[in-house]
């Protein structure tokens, strides 16, 4: 229930608390003085639309604040909650549950589960299709409740198995894709014949190959440099100390490393004339090289950084083609299990379809027993039952439609078009389903509008009714829906240095009376009190 309501700038209203009671709960008051401000306050909270012009004159925001309690709280949060909207002129928007920033989106949400508001701007979610089933079934009640426990089991078997099967390519196409795409990365990998370490010689001899030409000059440079000159000078050198040699032994010693200088220049000759013979250049392997380089690196960006990860995941993809072509058994074993359960759930799915018909007319009956009670004789409330494929409540997709006039054609709820007639189109359909809806808050606009005295003692009853089992708030010009009230509220306005205030005050019993004898009669006079007094015992 709402607890605290606080309003600050919008329209007329400058800085509101109203302190709400439990059960029914009626604003009267002066037209204009800001009732229905209040009810668009309470909209703007729940997330409904805001027009920069609501912002109070000479303020550059709005704020709207709820304090929530909630003692059956299936929110997953504490009992109380607080609720805030604020909204500046420059467009900036803050909403927040409990302190914690939330967008539109996530409010709108919140509050869809505890505020149902009935009348020109509509918010409940009542009007909205996907929630007509669940409204059916609980007004069904037990007879459904067991069956559908059931249907829930096996369907959520059936979710189960379909994963597995999805997982398991158990659909024959998608199985087929696999397996070609597999294919194909394993053909394209095992043709590649990539061996370790080949990258390696591969990039040492394309390196070699954009290095021919000055290896090639560098190796005939050094060939002719040794061949021409180095030998024979060293040659000419031993000549000279062996002359001396035997005079001393430092001098045999220089001629014994001479010579062993001559022959390793010998030997490092022939290398390096073997390797500059050895030297050339093929045009076609280099090209050969390119090739095989751009296509590993190819296969590195598809497969893995390395050749050992590419070939790494040949070896895995090798395993899954595997698995694949040996889950054909496994997953028909699946198909004929999911056949068993959708066999089981058609079965208590036509069930359950049989129970919602039926249920459907009572249904019908007792809402269109509440609109003729509430001045709407003519009006015909229907419930479609159309048959869809599988999902978590069976085969079953339920809609409402009415029809509000002799000759009409019947249509959506959504699109009644009058907020008279949409509240006590609201006010029935809530009344029969007080026990089982579980919004806590119901709010009730215009739900007066163009009704007599008779209905409007209806509408007062059923508002009471329903106020036993959820905190109703209804703005009432009539004395007979004023009088059921439990907590009653007096909305005026005021003028003070030029600006105009809203102000609420909460009745006392003897200030019903007179608000009661007011509406009534326009004055407060004894006979409109005797009048009130009457109407208030009847209640």
């Amino acid at each position: 229930m709402i607890s605290t309501l606080h309003i600050k700038n919008i329209g007329i209203i400058d800085d509101l608390s109203i302190e709400l009671g439990e059960g029914f709960n009626v604003l009267t008051g002066e037209t204009g003085a800001g009732k229905t401000l209040i009810i668009d306050s309470i909209s703007i909270i729940c997330g409904g639309r805001f027009s920069k012009e609501v912002i109070r004159r000479g303020e550059d925001y709005s704020f709207v604040e709820l304090n929530l309690y909630l003692p059956e709280n299936s929110l997953a949060i504490e009992n109380n909650i607080i609720v805030s909207r604020e909204i500046h002129l420059n467009g900036r928007n803050s909403c927040k549950i409990n302190g914690r920033l939330v967008t539109l989106t996530e409010l709108k949400e919140f509050m869809s589960n505890i505020i149902d508001i009935h009348g020109q701007n509509d918010n409940q979610k009542i009007l909205n299709s996907k929630y007509h089933l669940k409204y059916l079934d609980n007004f069904i009640g037990k007879d459904i409740l067991d069956v559908k426990a059931k249907y829930k089991r096996i369907y959520q078997e059936r979710q189960d198995i379909l994963k597995e099967l999805k997982a398991n390519l158990g659909d024959d196409k998608e199985k087929q894709r696999q397996l070609s795409l597999l294919q194909y990365e394993f053909d394209e990998i095992e043709n590649a014949e990539l061996k370790p370490g080949e990258e390696d010689e591969l990039e040492e001899k394309r390196k070699f190959f954009m290095n021919s030409e000055k290896i090639g000059k560098s190796l005939n440079q050094a060939d002719i440099s040794l061949g021409e000159g180095a030998i024979d000078k060293i040659n000419d050198a031993i000549r000279a100390i062996e002359k001396i040699s035997d005079l001393d032994k430092k001098y045999d010693n220089t001629l014994s490393n001479l010579k062993s200088i001559y022959y390793e220049v010998q030997e490092l000759s022939r290398d390096i004339s073997s390797l500059n013979s050895d030297m050339y250049f093929d045009e076609n392997e280099r090209n050969e090289v390119e090739e095989r380089l751009d296509l590993i690196y190819s296969l590195k960006r598809k497969y893995g950084n390395t050749i050992e990860e590419i070939l790494n995941y040949k070896e895995k993809i090798e395993k899954e083609i595997d698995r694949i072509n040996n889950l054909d058994e496994y997953n028909n074993q699946l198909k004929n299990k999911l056949k068993n359960i959708e066999c089981n759930m058609q079965d208590l799915a036509n069930k359950m379809h049989g129970i919602r018909e039926s249920n459907a007319k009572i249904l019908n009956s007792k809402i269109n027993k509440e609109l003729a009670d509430l001045e709407m004789p003519n009006s015909r409330f229907i419930t479609h039952i159309d048959t869809v494929e599988f999902n978590k409540n069976g085969t079953d997709e339920v809609e409402y439609y009415i029809s509000t006039n002799i000759g009409e054609n019947e249509k959506e709820l959504a699109k009644i078009a009058s907020g008279g007639e949409m509240s006590r189109i609201m006010l029935a359909i809530k009344t029969v389903l007080a026990d089982t809806d579980s919004t806590p808050v119901l709010i009730f606009d215009e739900i007066d509008t163009g009704i007599s005295g008779k209905a409007a003692k209806s509408v007062g009853e059923k508002l009471k009714l329903i106020g036993k089992s959820h905190q109703v708030l209804c703005i009432t010009h009539q004395p007979s829906i004023a009088a059921k009230g439990d907590e009653n509220f007096y909305i005026s306005k005021i003028s003070k240095d030029g600006r105009t205030f809203t102000k609420v005050k909460k009745l006392n019993e003897d200030e019903v009376i007179n608000e009661i004898a007011r509406i009534s009669n326009g004055e407060v006079t004894e006979t409109a009190r005797n009048h009130a007094i009457e109407l208030r015992k009847s209640a």
